[in-house]
């Protein structure tokens, strides 16, 4: 029997993926500037990443020497970027338990390696862009993306304070942080983007492998038919 209700689970569970597909098709999403030749921006990202997520949040599919690749140097990435001990060689990990964390927090925050690929970087960027102030939620925060999120703002002080229109659903910005919307979509469209490259850093190279793979079978392909038809040309 409990075989059973566990099958009735998965069936139910596959025919809700479609749905919750076209939930999000729906939802509007604010495109992020994504750029992995921009190594200005990757290293801004990962100045605020570190500064920032990486309080709570891990990325154990991510080492240091990494951000070697987006053009900052291993005294650079020391002296900026690790704070704790860390050698240059480590994974972006937290200190913090995950059992401690979601007794303090109430769920342990997710390692955010690859959450651009799970989320989409339209995603990531409309969410870190769509907090306000909601006295109903335990942490006093909620976000127009993800509804009753549990995490704060914890870029509120840059940001600043939004309300939301419950009958435009627009946002309004009633308390200024100290940067201006421009400064602050700036900032996290730099972290969207160092997030998307955390999340396949090699994704740059694999293309530009795949444009010469292309580009070889397209030549091969003109000295193939050449070759064709040099043999074939006594032939009636």
């Amino acid at each position: 029997m409990k075989t059973i209700n566990n099958v009735k689970k998965l069936l139910l569970a596959a025919l809700m993926l479609p749905l919750m597909s076209v939930a999000n098709e729906g939802m509007h999403l604010d495109k992020a500037p994504v750029d992995a030749s921009n190594h200005e921006s990757l290293q801004r990202g990962a100045r605020t990443f570190v500064n920032y997520c990486l309080n709570c949040h891990s990325a154990n599919y991510m080492r240091y020497n990494r951000l070697l690749e987006i053009g900052l140097t291993e005294k650079q990435i020391k002296d900026n970027l690790l704070f704790a001990g860390e050698k240059v060689g480590d994974t972006m990990k937290v200190a913090m338990n995950k059992k401690e964390a979601a007794k303090w927090l109430g769920a342990a925050p997710p390692d955010l390696s690859v959450e651009v690929r799970a989320r989409g970087a339209d995603w990531v960027y409309s969410y870190l862009r769509g907090f306000y102030r909601d006295s109903s939620r335990p942490t006093g925060w909620n976000n127009t993306v993800f509804d009753k999120v549990g995490m704060p703002h914890v870029l509120y002080g840059l940001q600043g304070e939004q309300e939301l229109d419950h009958e435009t659903h627009e946002l309004k910005l009633v308390k200024p942080g100290s940067l201006s919307a421009e400064e602050y979509d700036v900032l996290v469209g730099d972290l969207t983007n160092f997030m998307a490259y955390m999340a396949e850093p090699a994704k740059q190279q694999r293309n530009q492998l795949g444009c010469f793979v292309l580009l070889f079978l397209s030549v091969l392909l003109v000295l193939t038919y050449k070759l064709k038809k040099a043999y074939w040309k006594d032939v009636h």
